[in-house]
């Protein structure tokens, strides 16, 4: 099966909220180091407002809504912070979505794979370590690498570039697929010239619904992807 008459050359990923259960820990890091300075921000806002961003924007959107300008020295001090914070709550390791380690062994045995996250590299290489997986994405992007976070897409531009260049082969975006759980996620894919499919890990599906095709679990795109780019 084709997706609306594409082929897929590669599959793009993203992290926190796709492959490791991690949303929660990025918000109870987040409210450790804000509250310091009377903020607050509870799981639904969180959920509903910063999902998808990463630090920098996360910091930016929060203090703005609080009446509150960040100089860039103070921006980098919370990133900081936050990022040694959540170094501190995963260092035990932490839970994957079912299914999930062993469904990107299968894909990746097809497609050439990536990351595309807007975490910081020092959030996702020890969890990659733990969960056997670092060998399998050797081409990651994260939030040190672009910019401006999600939804801008140059985070997926640059994905697609980099799969490239380990191919060494031309590779047009429309030819990559890219799994998301967030709508700034989809919307960064698809601004970027990619297929978009989305799982339900953290959004509903009615909040889904720019993506091209939506699932429940890794797993089911997994098995989706097994009849990729065969004849219909």
């Amino acid at each position: 099966m084709n997706v609306a008459g594409r082929p897929i050359q590669a599959v793009i990923f993203d992290f926190d909220g796709v492959i490791v259960e991690t949303e929660p820990l990025h918000h109870q890091s987040f409210c450790q180091i804000v509250e310091a300075d009377g903020l607050a921000c509870d799981w639904p806002e969180y959920v509903r407002t910063y999902i998808g961003f990463d630090d920098r924007d996360l910091f930016r959107e929060a203090y703005r809504r609080a009446g509150q300008t960040l100089s860039e020295q103070r921006l980098q001090e919370l990133v900081d912070a936050k990022a040694q914070a959540f170094i501190a709550l995963t260092s035990a390791g932490v839970k994957h979505y079912e299914g999930v380690p062993e469904m990107i062994r299968r894909v990746a045995a097809r497609f050439p794979v990536a990351i595309c996250s807007g975490a910081l590299r020092s959030d996702i290489d020890p969890l990659l370590t733990h969960l056997e997986l670092s060998s399998i994405f050797p081409i990651r992007v994260t939030a040190e690498d672009v910019s401006a976070s999600k939804p801008d897409p140059a985070c997926y531009s640059l994905a697609v570039e980099r799969v490239a260049a380990a191919l060494s082969v031309e590779l047009a975006p429309a030819s990559c697929l890219a799994i998301e759980d967030t709508p700034t996620g989809i919307q960064a894919a698809v601004d970027a010239g990619l297929q978009a499919w989305a799982v339900t890990h953290t959004h509903p599906r009615d909040e889904l619904v720019s993506a091209d095709r939506i699932f429940d679990s890794l797993p089911e795109i997994g098995r989706a992807l097994e009849d990729a780019n065969e004849p219909t």
